[in-house]
């Protein structure tokens, strides 16, 4: 077989193996198993010794035990639901092996008499005689029994036997292919090859083996591969050669002169990395990450007026409308009057819809506001030069990329994201592009003081929220929830409504998942506007707009959240100069984990440190609801665990750009963890 059938073979369908067939090809898929490389990665969970064989006269009830036996007699009632019997012997005593709903033929081939067998199960007692009931590990190879058998996650309708059955065959005919990796990478995990690492991963003396050489290797594998197409794609949309910008700097710093407030380093740091995009021959292709409150909003908009100044029409995608409507209302006040900026909005009439569409066709429009409607077939530009896009944490890879195709040439791409990332994750997720950080926040923000409190001191919680609405201050108040549960002991958004509109008649506003999008954005533009004091709501305010006037948010059951959610939640308030204030209530029997969340918040400010803290309590695929959002992922790697072969993997794929080694090599690697499909040419 050479190296490229080496390949197929592990790509090829399961029903290439010997005993699987359409029905159990099926059972497999639902497991999202669908080739025979898939099947590599569904570990065994733990093992049964079968190794040690017994005489009969030593047996141990309900143990699982091997022994070696001869058939003596067979015994086939004729009376319907009665189970067969064969009575075994050894030289040291008897036992019966019981078959429900099997035929005799079957059992005559399996147990011919006078024949030594290997027999394993659980050893049963009945009637002053040891039983073997259905065993399914019987051979008259004995070395095929007296082994260690895996136990894996199985898939109903297929036994542990027929799983071992179809994993020995796949190890057995395991190809040997061409090593990819460096002598410097081989080195670091004693030279083992990729062949001999899955057999190691599948035996059973190395279940949870995560520190071992084969185990690290497989790992760091996967790992590389997600390098290496990351790396591809930041080649290809680098080979894009658009025409460069040019940048009048003394407009941009005209605008920064006459702010309110005074950009930070950082904000200038990430200003400075995108103009150097704006005005290369190469397409950008940024993601610009900052804490929540640490403002990317106006770096963004100034690559706005740096892109039209040089010629450009710009679109700037936002989640929601009133968000959208935010960033088009800081634009009108800092921008000069004759620099076009309008909104397009899902309640415009259609008369107006199409004057602004008619009006970006002709260019009369220099910057246009919206959500992700902006980019329907039928908007078309006259002449696009840079998309922004805010809070695009759930994009993929595939989408980022269908969005880069989109824009045309000539058109930079930017993406922000309020969410901090711990860095393996921001590797892994985001190394297909550049990657701009602003964690210093501006000067006029003032730390949120963090409490916590249990819920049965609620009314010292009021009387707090009382004195903070005498002084004019908004408070935010968050419920798991929408309405009441039985099963799951929560607050609910609608009961707190109700209590605390008894408390404050009239000063009080709901928002939940259920809320209509034109109810929401009605309430949400009565509480900016002060109309009322206490927004009671569920998570859906955690990414949101600027709410100056609220400096208090009051968290229910926040035992019940993620340290990250958490964070992003408190980052609603805290916008103003004024003082903050965070509280947090719990229930008095807290878990360990929880009262670590807690205490982590308390602490800190700093969503950087707060997100790796949240990964390391609930594991890289549950931080932020990745999970949820199409990110692939590992079947060995963890962020957590591994952060020393994320590293190294970095090291690795600079050395190879900075040499421009030829890949090829590592077309087989991309190919088997099924990532081709993103970069077409190596496959």
């Amino acid at each position: 077989m050479d190296n490229k059938s080496n390949y197929k073979y592990l790509l090829s369908d399961l029903t290439a193996l010997k005993g699987v067939g359409i029905k159990t090809m099926n059972l497999l898929k639902k497991k999202k198993i669908n080739n025979i490389f898939d099947l590599l990665w569904k570990l065994p969970k733990s093992s049964t010794d079968r190794s040690l064989s017994s005489e009969i006269i030593n047996l141990k009830i309900g143990e699982v035990q091997t022994i070696t036996i001869v058939p003596q007699k067979y015994s086939f009632p004729r009376v319907r639901n009665l189970p067969n019997k064969v009575i075994c012997t050894d030289t040291t005593g008897e036992i019966d092996c019981i078959f429900f709903n099997s035929y005799e033929g079957y059992i005559r081939k399996i147990l011919p008499l006078g024949k030594q067998i290997t027999v394993s199960g659980k050893i049963g007692y009945y009637k002053n005689k040891y039983q073997l009931t259905n065993p399914k590990y019987i051979s008259e190879d004995s070395s095929l029994i007296k082994q260690k058998h895996n136990k894996y996650s199985l898939t109903e309708g297929i036994t542990e036997k027929a799983y071992n059955k179809i994993i020995n065959q796949i190890i057995k005919n395991l190809p040997i292919l061409d090593e990819w990796h460096s002598k410097h990478i081989q080195d670091k995990f004693g030279n083992i090859s990729w062949n001999d690492a899955i057999k190691e991963l599948h035996k059973a003396d190395n279940i949870g083996s995560y520190q071992k050489n084969f185990y690290q290797r497989l790992a760091f594998d996967e790992i590389f591969s997600t390098f290496l197409v990351n790396s591809e794609i930041r080649k290809k949309i680098k080979k894009i050669k658009k025409i460069n910008k040019v940048l009048d700097i003394k407009k941009q710093n005209n605008i920064i002169k006459k702010l309110e407030f005074s950009l930070t380093n950082d904000q200038m740091k990430a200003l400075g990395e995108i103009n150097k995009d704006l005005v290369s021959s190469n397409k950008m292709f940024r993601l610009l990450q900052g804490d929540v409150g640490s403002g990317k909003t106006i770096v963004s908009l100034l690559t706005a007026y740096n892109s039209v100044n040089s010629g450009f029409q710009v679109a700037v995608m936002a989640p929601t409308e009133i968000l959208a409507r935010q960033h088009f209302t800081l634009a009108k006040k800092i921008f000069p009057k004759n620099l076009k900026v309008e909104i397009i909005s899902g309640k415009s009439d259609y008369k107006n819809k199409k004057i602004i569409l008619n009006k970006l066709l002709n260019h009369e429009i220099d910057i246009i506001f919206g959500t992700h409607a902006i980019f329907q077939k039928k908007v078309n530009f006259k002449k696009l030069g840079l998309i922004i896009i805010d809070e695009q944490h759930k994009f993929g890879v595939n989408q980022r990329k269908k969005l880069s195709d989109k824009g045309g040439d000539n058109c930079d791409v930017l993406l922000m994201t309020a969410t901090p990332i711990p860095r393996t994750l921001t590797m892994t997720m985001y190394g297909d592009m550049d990657l701009s950080i602003i964690r210093e926040k501006p000067a006029i923000r003032k730390p949120v003081i963090t409490y916590s409190k249990l819920e049965s001191k609620i009314n010292d919680i009021i009387k707090f929220i009382k004195k903070e609405i005498q002084l004019g201050n908004q408070i935010f108040w968050v419920c798991p929830l929408i309405d009441e549960s039985k099963k799951i002991d929560h607050s609910s958004a609608v009961k707190k409504f109700e209590y605390l509109n008894n408390l404050f008649p009239n000063q009080v506003a709901l928002l939940h998942g259920k809320t209509s999008l034109e109810d929401k954005e009605k309430i949400l533009n009565q509480f900016l506007i002060n109309d009322f004091k206490i927004l009671v709501s569920t998570t859906i305010i955690e990414v949101g707009i600027d709410f100056p006037n609220a400096n208090v948010i009051v968290i229910e059951n926040a035992n019940k959240f993620g340290l990250s959610q958490l964070h992003q939640l408190r980052g609603r308030i805290g916008r103003g100069d004024k003082s903050s204030t965070c509280i947090l209530m719990f229930k008095s029997n807290l878990s360990v984990n929880a009262k670590k969340r807690i205490n982590i918040l308390k602490e800190s400010n700093d969503g950087f440190i707060i997100s790796e803290e949240d990964m390391k309590i609930r594991g890289f695929g549950d931080v932020l609801g990745f999970k949820q959002s199409g990110i692939k992922n590992f079947k060995l790697a963890d962020p957590v665990h591994n952060y020393d072969l994320f590293i190294l993997a970095e090291k690795e794929m600079r050395r190879i750009e900075n040499s421009n080694e030829n890949i090829n090599k590592y077309k087989p690697l991309v190919k088997l963890y099924d990532r081709a499909d993103i970069i077409n040419d190596m496959a």
